[in-house]
């Protein structure tokens, strides 16, 4: 099982490839625009998202696929299913700031067992597999195992968040308020790292926690083994981790105390 978990990993670290090789050369030079929803989106996301999905039916036709640009396609057997943002941190990558990143993940049962981060400008690599421990890479140095930092207090925690939205300071309609005010004026230092850099950080002990208030499947399911195998707690801003792949916001952290302060600071009045 683990040697099989193992190919498959080192496959998804190729998957993460063929997209940054449809991101770069569109990198400084993008024109974005808008999805029904609201959000962002470039020719860098599709193409990087067709590249992927191509090596998938190539390598694993029997495996479902959901992505972000493209939607979902079922298992033609068993249980397996992709999830995909090829580039995560859009907002960013039209702005010319290289913090966005590819993330990759496989499910099996419903479950995040594999999972990669990566940040196409800079080269480098968080990737985990279930009992495979977590690990970072950049371009021109071998694989390092990778562990979440000593907990600390939250007065003394480093605790980011990516960005102001569904909180009391701006909210939209349908969206819960959480009490980011709390989280900034209790922690050691806090700082707006952005997406999916913030919990890359969280697995390499860089920072003590990470607060998303919005999350899809695609924008955790990579990130959730990465943690988890980092030695770190991951569950929804309300405390939840059955099923926190579809929970609707993520937040990752070091250490279980820490976890339940800031679930508590976050949580909604």
């Amino acid at each position: 099982m683990l040697s099989q978990r193992r190919e498959l990993l080192d496959f998804s670290l190729e998957l993460a490839m063929a997209a940054e090789a449809q991101i770069m050369p569109r990198y400084l030079n993008c024109v974005a625009s808008k999805k029904q929803d609201g959000s962002e989106v470039t020719e860098a996301d599709r193409r990087a998202e067709e590249a992927i999905r191509e090596l998938l039916l190539r390598h694993c036709p029997n495996d479902g696929i959901l992505g972000e640009e493209f939607g979902e396609t079922d298992a033609t057997s068993g249980d397996a299913q992709w999830v995909v943002d090829p580039l995560d941190g859009t907002a960013w990558f039209t702005l010319g700031v290289p913090l966005f990143g590819t993330l990759i993940a496989r499910l099996e049962q419903g479950d995040p067992v594999l999972g990669v981060i990566h940040f196409p400008v800079t080269g480098e690599t968080v990737f985990a597999g279930k009992g495979l421990g977590c690990w970072f890479k950049t371009r021109d140095q071998l694989p390092v195992q990778v562990h979440v930092a000593s907990p600390p207090a939250l007065s003394a925690a480093v605790v980011s968040a990516s960005g102001v939205h569904s909180t009391g300071i701006q909210s939209s309609a349908g969206e819960l308020p959480y009490n980011l005010t709390d989280v900034i004026s209790s922690s050691g230092k806090f700082r707006f790292c952005g997406d999916c850099l913030q919990h890359a950080l969280v697995c390499r002990g860089r920072i003590h926690a990470a607060v998303d208030t919005l999350m899809m499947p695609w924008d955790n399911a990579a990130i959730i083994p990465c943690i988890e195998e980092a030695g770190g707690v991951v569950s929804t801003l309300s405390g939840e981790r059955e099923d926190v792949i579809h929970g609707g916001s993520l937040l990752t952290s070091c250490d279980e105390t820490l976890h339940l302060a800031l679930i508590e600071k976050l949580r909604v009045v």
